[in-house]
């Protein structure tokens, strides 16, 4: 029954947490610190938290990160992932002495860089650092001009995009590896084709990241906060995108990858939504049944449960005095990971596409269903109608492959399909 669900610990959690191999965490080398004042960030609010002082993490501290990241992982393949804010504003020297640091305590692991940067600071030095390196860098850009430009503004409140652009470009002359992190939000509704058709333009490399926030309102000031799931007073935040309207914007970028681009163009929940019809792993946490396994490291070594989940409540301790490997199996973050499942409405877990969707991020479950039941993902409404409309097409793939066929044959069925619907 759905409802005994609610405080199990299943075989696979067991397993998971008594046999853990691999340690994932996002580091904030500067926190919050950010060159930009984008409308949507769900970070720039937390140097609350910090009396609004965020020195970035010192070498020493950087050190002992370091030293305990890699240790902490029993694999052969260690993945650093650098994010803030905005990590370039360590510096280029700080990102050298931190390479030093990760070949000291390497032994015979690969060590895998990656980077989430805003593109201002990107110049030729960087990219020759990240090449020379081989870090893949994540570039945030929302789509076309007036979308990008609508919530992606400086601190001065000037638009952004034709310097996004030019970071694109110079990274693309210096041969950067890179891919694009597209927002979807409230300018973005009716416009997936648009969007997707610009940024296969840029690159091979997709991720679409809707955003869905709620706020609630300062005393005295009137200044709105994004607060999570449970606030009490809290509405949708005006840039948030509506369920039908992401779900529409997928499908609309679907329709456009289906026919053109399979095999050719990587579109992260495309490729995720494949794998669980194939019944493997999605490779992407909010899809996954549980979560929990991406630790924050902050700019002082203050360690959190996840990057959506930076508050008070949800802290886990310090590296200066606590392991990076006993905070990831500690009761609270054990708890934090399952109920992702097992806090989900019966509605869900009876649901024909449970098994692709897994209630997505806990962080977008500010709705309930029909019967009053709270913890329902506000975007399910998107989620089904895109589900339903890439079903057919995600049953063709897995055939393909089933046969040792590629899935890009799908592009020819897909054409015919289509012409056949209109």
């Amino acid at each position: 029954m759905p409802g005994s669900i609610k405080k199990t610990l299943t075989l696979n959690d067991a397993l998971k947490i008594t046999n853990r191999k691999a340690v994932s965490t996002m580091v904030k080398p500067v926190g919050s610190l950010c060159n930009l004042d984008c409308s949507y960030c769900y970070y720039l609010d937390k140097a609350s938290l910090y009396d609004h002082h965020q020195p970035k993490m010192d070498f020493k501290l950087l050190e002992e990160y370091i030293k305990q990241y890699i240790s902490a992982n029993d694999v052969p393949e260690v993945t650093f992932c650098w994010h803030g804010g905005e990590p370039l504003l360590a510096g280029i020297d700080y990102y050298r002495r931190a390479i030093a640091f990760q070949n000291k305590y390497r032994g015979s692991k690969k060590i895998i860089n990656t980077l989430q940067t805003n593109g201002i600071l990107v110049n030729n030095e960087w990219c020759d650092f990240f090449r020379g390196n081989n870090f893949l860098v994540g570039v945030s850009l929302d789509g076309p001009k007036d979308i990008h430009d609508k919530y992606r503004r400086d601190k001065r409140g000037e638009p952004t995009f034709d310097r996004v652009m030019k970071a694109v470009e110079v990274m693309a002359n210096r041969g950067v590896e890179y891919n694009i992190l597209c927002t979807v939000n409230s300018m973005s509704e009716g416009r997936g084709a648009e969007v997707y058709l610009f940024l296969r333009s840029v690159t091979r490399f997709i991720q679409f990241l809707p955003v869905l926030e709620h706020v609630a309102r300062g005393d005295n000031t009137g200044k709105m906060y994004i607060v999570q799931p449970g606030t009490e007073g809290s509405e949708p935040a005006p840039w948030s995108v509506s369920a039908k309207g992401f779900g529409q914007f997928m499908i609309d970028v679907f329709n456009q990858w289906i026919v053109n681009d399979v095999g050719r163009v990587f579109v992260q929940l495309f490729d995720s939504t494949l794998a669980r019809w194939c019944g493997l792993d999605a490779g992407l946490c909010s899809m996954n049944e549980t979560c929990g396994e991406a630790l924050v490291v902050e700019h002082n070594g203050d360690v959190y449960s996840c990057d959506h989940f930076v508050y008070p409540e949800n802290k886990l301790g310090n590296i200066k005095t606590s392991s990076i490997r006993d905070m990831m199996n500690i009761p609270a973050q054990v708890a934090f990971g399952i109920n992702k499942r097992n806090s989900l409405p019966g509605e869900c877990l009876r649901c024909r596409y449970y098994f692709a969707c897994r209630g997505e991020c806990p962080k977008h479950r500010f709705a309930t269903t029909a019967p009053g039941e709270k913890g329902l993902n506000t975007l399910c409404e998107g989620y089904k109608a895109f589900f339903s409309h890439v079903s057919p097409y995600m049953e063709f793939m897995r055939e393909q492959l089933s046969h040792l066929k590629p899935p890009a044959d799908v592009i020819s069925w897909a054409r015919q399909r289509l012409k056949a619907s209109k």
